[in-house]
């Protein structure tokens, strides 16, 4: 399983006008619309994880609105939060502790000033909420998730014998029989005396 690498996620999915249509927005409805817009996914979609992800999408801003967190802030946890569902799905196996271990390292990476790697975006005690937040929420249906978004493998199964072609089938079946029962211990033979 090949690991995503860590970068800063400053204005990575959501520019400084997309946060602030999602500051302004108030509804379910409002917050939809601009997520589908902006990330280019159909509402009305039949296909089940447009509408996971939008739901998965407008907590995270639910919660960015919340916390009172401020424009970079917002645009930072929305990335990290998107990371983490796409490392997630980049395989169909159980992945969770990589997972996990990657939305550890992008809170780090936005915990700590240290330019160009890292950048104190989060205070410790929003580092704090932002763990708790995700661990009740993303990684308690981490399954879910992964069930949602995992294609299913269907694996159809067809089995030809090639070998030798059978010249006489009657006494083939009567090596059969014999075979049969010899692997049973001892081979059957037609007097009942000599047991």
């Amino acid at each position: 399983i090949k690991k995503r690498k860590t970068r800063i996620c400053l204005w990575k999915d959501l520019t400084i006008e997309d946060v602030e249509i999602l500051q302004k927005a108030k509804s379910v409805d409002e917050i939809h619309r601009a997520l589908s817009q902006m990330l280019s996914l159909e509402r009305n979609s039949s296909d089940p994880r447009v509408s996971v992800l939008l739901d998965l999408y407008y907590y995270t801003v639910r919660f960015c609105q919340d916390s009172g967190f401020n424009r970079e802030q917002t645009s930072c946890f929305f990335s990290i939060v998107k990371d983490t569902h796409a490392e997630c799905t980049d395989t169909p196996l159980g992945n969770m502790d990589m997972c996990y271990e990657h939305f550890v390292e992008l809170l780090l990476c936005h915990s700590v000033h240290r330019p160009p790697f890292s950048l104190a975006i989060f205070t410790q005690q929003q580092i704090q909420t932002i763990s708790d937040y995700v661990m009740n929420t993303y990684f308690r249906q981490f399954k879910l998730y992964k069930y949602v978004f995992t294609p299913q493998v269907h694996l159809d199964l067809s089995i030809s014998y090639q070998g030798m072609v059978d010249p006489n089938p009657v006494a083939d079946s009567e090596q059969g029989k014999y075979i049969r029962h010899q692997t049973f211990g001892r081979p059957e033979t037609s007097d009942k005396n000599n047991v």
